[in-house]
């Protein structure tokens, strides 16, 4: 039987990579990576070779790679180190003998000037060089992204940002999950790069027209200098890091660098891709 590893896996999106692997791969051949001994007891209960790992300790990751044939990598959540701990990872991977490996890549991660690329590269050139065959799913924007601030939105009557008439091709991490467990359980995706985003491109204005229309209390987008966003963001207790790169994703998306025409991702999930007024109503 073939062994799958999810990393990430008590994550926003690796857990619904669980969810979307669930019924099609049983659950003893599913390991699950993780850095907390409650995450791996709790998956560890509900059926899963849960093991422990942290992508700063290359020893630890080479053990919990032991036996498995294809490994999702998803992307630290740690800006900043991504780099080197991805290159951690793919250097377990190598020494335990990992098949194949899927990671979660940034859409038009490549030619993308977002802050968050470089370290992206840096991973698909590090994969490059493993010679461990793999596939890079480079996702664009989460619709969960959008929504995080909805309480705040109506509550102000107001959706800040900094992307001006810049187009978002969202989709929720449900779909993003559900590509990747498309090809870590498929067949054919070796060598092969997706860009991976939404169906319908929406302004930042259409999100506030439609959290408008479903709400039923009037909300605007207030669009700012990227600087001034930033300040912002940083008021609302945001650290100062995390402030940055939101408003440089934010300046970047004015445009169109977290818009794409690719229907790779609707192509690898079977359907269209789900529009953000669903995960509007979702969140209300």
């Amino acid at each position: 039987m073939t062994k799958y590893l999810v990393t990430g896996a008590s994550g926003q999106l690796g857990a619904k990579v669980l969810a979307a692997l669930d019924g099609k791969v049983a659950k003893s051949d599913t390991a699950v990576l993780v850095r907390k001994e409650e995450d791996r007891a709790r998956l560890a209960a509900d059926g899963y070779d849960a093991r422990l790992g942290d992508y700063s300790d290359t020893d630890a990751l080479t053990k919990a790679f032991d036996g498995v044939d294809r490994l999702l990598l998803i992307s630290s959540s740690e800006v900043g180190q991504r780099s080197a701990q991805h290159k951690n990872a793919i250097d377990a991977a190598k020494a335990a003998g990992v098949g194949f490996i899927a990671y979660t890549s940034l859409l038009a991660a490549d030619r993308s000037p977002l802050a968050l690329a470089a370290e992206h590269v840096d991973t698909e050139n590090a994969l490059a060089a493993s010679g461990i065959p793999h596939t890079l799913l480079r996702n664009g924007w989460y619709s969960e992204n959008i929504t995080a601030t909805l309480g705040q939105d109506l509550e102000l009557g107001q959706h800040f940002g900094a992307a001006g008439d810049g187009k978002f091709a969202t989709a929720p991490r449900a779909d993003y999950a559900a590509a990747a467990v498309a090809v870590l359980t498929g067949e054919g995706h070796e060598g092969k790069t997706y860009e991976l985003g939404g169906d319908s491109a929406y302004t930042l204005a259409d999100y506030a027209a439609t959290l408008s229309n479903l709400s039923g209390k009037p909300v605007t987008y207030t669009d700012m200098p990227r600087a001034a966003y930033t300040d912002a963001l940083v008021g609302a207790g945001l650290p100062s890091p995390l402030a940055g790169i939101l408003a440089d994703s934010d300046d970047h998306a004015r445009a169109g660098w977290l818009d794409t025409d690719s229907s790779d991702l609707s192509a690898l999930i079977g359907r269209p891709t789900t529009p953000i007024a669903d995960t509007i109503r979702a969140a209300l």
